[in-house]
């Protein structure tokens, strides 16, 4: 008995490739992977996992379904051992509600809550509301584009057809503080229940009073793997800050997990056999009416772990393409980084760096898709730019340069999850440092394996950011947020981990200063407050991050985002050890608590 909401969250969250492949050994073939059957036996494969479809199905044997229906086909499991393996394997708590629930069990109060929660399960619960919201609001830009000239003008100065605009939902917020009012009954309501508060369409403001985040400005929704609408890019059409404006973080909406377009270029990604990473919306949209379908783009955020494991299920080459300066070679090592736990050999991963002045928009208009696709072919493999940036560290006609590359080389080619591809960049530093390369192995305690070439590890999950490290770098980015966050609020989740006790430190150490100090965050000591703290690496860790956050961010947004998940995931905690009690060992107000909690 546990929430339908909760199981289409938790099939969303894992990928049935990894469920299957820890049984199966798959092949790839085309976009899917292909086996036999574990099921019956066979000589010739003809069991399919489909990733885009999150689905596997045998044409032997006729046995199909999702992840949850192969731990229950394959390991004997029942329903509710197969989600509470995968739970843990996403990282998911279960909300299991109480099993028995007989008339001389159950009081009317608490059959009022399953009831309702019950209704909630048929409408999907608050995320189905919030979906449906954020399709509303779509439809509602689309139509106010029509009418709007100069926007329609600054689309066409861009090079976009109508067309194109239609085939990417493009839309219009106009000018005025609460145009959603006029397509929303529930646009007033108070923040706890407004589902366009939490969906990010809403702001609540310090008197109240609600208006419309999105204001004359070109609108972009952004779709998830199941065609849904989860959040919204806009950018700005006049002059102001910022020039791009993303939705927040919301429970619906993570950027460090999704992509642009990636819904839309799956199909092209896997029939080509390579995905293209650019920066902008414009990029990937121009880009795609030139006739490149397989471009993507990140969301207002460094290129990130998930972005990379979520590609390499699509295809066996990922291509970067940024600006040639320095921000754009920044961004790329960022990707380059955060791609090394996710590689495994066999798959390659290049970055383009464009000419100056040029991003994809403007030199494809310019040179046509010919000549920027001979650009794809000469991009950088990932071992070139690898010892490329670093050699620009040091001197490498001194023995201390060389010393100081083995320094910068070694934690990262530790995080390698290719063996084959760790051993070529070793020897590739042995060759530049003139170190014997079983001496450097020895020093990198690098250990081969003697199946090296034959087998390749599973990919690392990369871990999400918790709604407690966005704190933190918020807090960091701007301390005076120190002062606005509820430790009540805090204190209500039950966990207790590195980053929950940073965060509570961090809050405790800024509010011991007054507001004006606050201001000139670059005078206090922070790091050096911490530095006997078994925080500090972590802190260290959280500061990096926050350096490369994109200009622009709309820091306020992301702090009411993130508090609104940090408030679900307390609420879904608290439900499930409200659940997991015998009904007769609820109390009165325990029982109201929990219909309070199923209604919210």
């Amino acid at each position: 008995m546990i929430a339908q909401s909760f199981i289409q969250e938790l099939l969303s969250r894992i990928d049935i490739t990894d469920v299957v492949g820890r049984y199966v050994p798959l092949k790839k073939v085309g976009g899917n992977f292909s086996a036999c059957c574990p099921f019956h036996d066979e000589k010739t494969p003809s069991f399919t996992v489909s990733p885009a479809k999150q689905f596997y199905h045998c044409f032997g044997c006729g046995r199909h379904g999702n992840a949850i229906n192969f731990l229950i086909e394959h390991n004997g499991m029942s329903f509710i051992d197969a989600v509470e393996n995968l739970a843990v394997y996403a990282g998911l708590q279960v909300p299991v509600r109480p099993a028995a629930m007989t008339s001389s069990h159950v009081s009317e109060s608490h059959l009022s809550a399953a009831k309702k929660e019950g209704e909630q399960d048929k409408a999907g619960g608050s995320m189905h509301r919030m979906v449906e919201s954020m399709s509303i609001a779509a439809r509602y830009y689309r139509r106010q584009l029509k009418n709007a000239n100069h926007a329609i003008d600054y689309l066409k100065k861009r090079g976009l057809t109508g067309e194109t605009a239609v085939r990417f939902g493009i839309g219009y917020a106009p000018p005025g503080w609460q145009n959603l009012a006029a397509v929303f009954s529930d646009y007033s309501l108070n923040q706890a229940e407004n589902v366009l508060v939490k969906a990010g369409l809403v702001v609540s403001g310090d008197d109240g009073k609600h208006y419309d985040r999105f204001r004359n400005r070109i609108m972009f929704p952004i779709l998830d793997q199941k065609s849904r609408i989860i959040g919204f890019g806009g950018r700005v059409l006049e002059s102001g800050e910022p020039k791009y404006l993303n939705s927040p973080e919301t429970p619906l909406f993570t950027k460090g997990r999704e992509l642009y377009n990636l819904f839309a270029a799956s199909k092209v990604i896997r029939k080509s056999g390579r995905a293209l990473v650019v920066e902008g919306y414009m990029d990937v949209i121009v880009l795609a009416q030139h006739g490149i379908d397989y471009a993507v783009a990140t969301l207002g955020t460094a290129t990130t772990p998930f972005h990379i494991q979520k590609l390499l299920r699509q295809t066996d080459e990922i291509i970067f393409c940024f600006d040639g300066d320095n921000a754009g070679r920044k961004a790329a090592w960022r990707a380059l980084e955060n791609s090394l736990t996710q590689l495994r050999d066999g798959k390659k991963i290049n970055f383009l760096f464009l000419p100056e002045n040029e991003d994809p928009d403007s030199y494809i208009r310019k040179f046509g898709k010919e000549s920027f696709e001979a650009l794809l072919e000469r991009a950088q493999p990932l071992s070139e730019f690898f010892y490329g940036e670093l050699s620009a560290r040091v001197n490498l006609q001194t023995s201390e340069g060389r010393a100081g590359l083995v320094q910068h080389a070694k934690p990262l080619l530790a995080q390698i999850g290719a063996p084959v591809l760790a051993l070529v960049l070793i020897k590739r530093l042995s060759q530049l440092t003139a170190i014997n390369q079983n001496e450097l192995e020895e020093i990198l305690q690098f250990k081969r394996k003697s199946s090296l070439s034959l087998s390749s590890p599973k990919m690392k999950r990369p871990q999400p950011t918790t709604p407690y490290r966005k704190l933190i770098q918020l807090i960091l980015h701007n301390p005076a947020y120190a002062g606005k966050l509820d430790k009540n609020v805090l204190a209500g989740c039950d966990e207790q981990n590195d980053e929950k006790t940073l965060l509570l430190a961090l809050v405790d150490f800024f509010n011991s200063f007054p507001p004006e100090v606050l201001k000139d965050a670059a005078s206090l000591s922070v790091k050096a407050y911490f530095c006997d703290s078994p925080c500090y690496e972590l802190l260290e860790k959280i500061e990096e991050e926050v350096n490369i956050w994109e200009e622009g961010m709309d820091i306020e947004a992301e702090f009411v985002g993130v508090l609104l998940r940090l408030q679900e995931m307390q609420r879904k905690q608290r439900m499930a050890v409200l659940q997991s009690k015998p009904l007769s060992m609820l109390t009165v107000e325990e029982k109201r608590e929990l219909q309070q909690l199923a209604m919210s």
